[in-house]
């Protein structure tokens, strides 16, 4: 991979982030943060971090830089191609064409593998806890703002090569799961070679933990550090489900639950004890949509129009989506579908963590979800 290739300039953003969402997302409570309180995810990253680190007999170095950075090290030093589509606005929050709010912890690596020195770095666990900012489906695993974890080791001291990754999933599986089997599955990624997906069995399922994979020898080149010296291995996790499968818990909400019940069971990784279940709610929508609207589209725009109510939601999906060619005239004329648009039927599950929710509450809160999505010139709304 040339230089030329990774450094490629970014096509320009034609939306940016309204000054609202972004304040919103600064302010969100980063768990994997002592200084911002005490979560059992702090404990889980803890283990993790040492289990690595005292086995390879390396230090590790934790890097907590702010979560705006520029789109060439989120993207472009990264590898990522121009025509990735993980660059559209759909999925990936610009706040001007060239800088955004990182959609994951691995653009802190350029600015960190830019400073090493071979004097003073020639072997080091590099450590990348904190939130990533994307555009995601509402659903009881996801959410717009996960927690993410970065771990490279990079050096000059030693070759490291598939043996070293390997032992990485070793390492960051038993520190998780304690004796649970795993396998990987490739996986390429643009800035390592070999990659994998890590994979564990939880009953009798395989679920993802990780990515991982050798650090590409053009990562390190467009850093300044040659790869006949340099060599590394890089892991990238979602904390938040690690923590999930760790606990044994089923909604992603409850990670961030001020109810004491439950609060009081994230500071520490015992199996979390179900607190009572309240019943859900479910309201089937037809909207207008624009054609390439998907459930993670959606479900953004229905956590920035929704605010902390959109915590109300457990699950935002797509049932079908039906363009104009497939309609009678008449259900196109009622809907006023223009070209570009299609009809989608939306399934909203409605389930408070803390509350039982009326009727005419849960009704209010369709048409909310309704508004935010709906595009069309005639409104179905049912709280009026």
């Amino acid at each position: 991979m040339s230089s030329a290739s990774l450094l490629a300039s970014s096509p320009a953003p034609v939306q940016r982030l309204s000054p609202d969402a972004l304040r919103a997302a600064l302010s969100l409570r980063d768990l994997t943060d002592p200084a911002q309180g005490q979560h059992a995810m702090q404990t889980l990253l803890s283990d993790v971090v040492q289990a690595v680190s005292r086995a390879w007999k390396v230090p590790a170095r934790i890097h907590r830089p702010g979560p705006v950075v520029t789109v060439e090290d989120n993207y472009d030093r990264l590898g990522f191609s121009t025509g990735d589509v993980t660059r559209d606005v759909r999925y990936s929050r610009y706040l001007s064409p060239t800088v955004m709010l990182r959609s994951h912890t691995s653009a802190a690596m350029p600015p960190v593998l830019r400073a090493l020195n071979s004097d003073t770095d020639a072997d080091a666990l590099h450590v990348i806890p904190g939130l990533s900012y994307r555009r995601d489906a509402i659903d009881r695993t996801h959410v717009g703002e996960p927690h993410q974890l970065d771990l490279w080791r990079v050096g000059c001291a030693a070759r490291m090569g598939l043996a070293d990754l390997h032992g990485l999933l070793e390492l960051v599986v038993h520190a998780v799961l304690p004796g649970a089997q795993w396998r990987t599955v490739r996986s390429p990624h643009p800035y390592t070679t070999l990659g994998v997906q890590l994979d564990v069995r939880v009953g009798h399922e395989w679920l993802e933990l990780a990515e991982a994979g050798l650090v590409a020898p053009g990562i390190l080149a467009q850093a300044g550090l040659s790869p006949n010296a340099w060599s590394g291995v890089a892991l990238g996790m979602g904390l938040d489900r690690a923590l999930m499968l760790r606990k044994g818990i089923q909604d992603i909400r409850l990670l961030r639950s001020a109810d004491p019940r439950v609060a009081g069971q994230m500071q520490d990784l015992s199996p979390y004890r179900v607190v009572s279940a309240l019943p859900s709610i479910t309201r089937d929508l037809s909207v207008v949509v624009p054609a390439d609207a998907d459930e993670e589209t959606l479900g953004d725009q229905v956590r920035e129009t929704l605010g902390v109510q959109a915590g109300e939601l457990e699950s935002v999906s797509v049932l079908a989506r039906t363009g104009p060619d497939e309609l009678p005239e008449g259900a196109v004329r009622r809907l006023g579908l223009v070209a570009g648009q299609v009809n989608a039927l939306l399934r909203i599950v409605i389930r408070p963590l803390t509350r039982t929710m009326t009727d005419a509450e849960a009704n209010a809160l369709r048409d909310r979800v309704y508004l935010a999505v709906h595009r069309g010139p005639h409104l179905e709304l049912i709280s009026r």
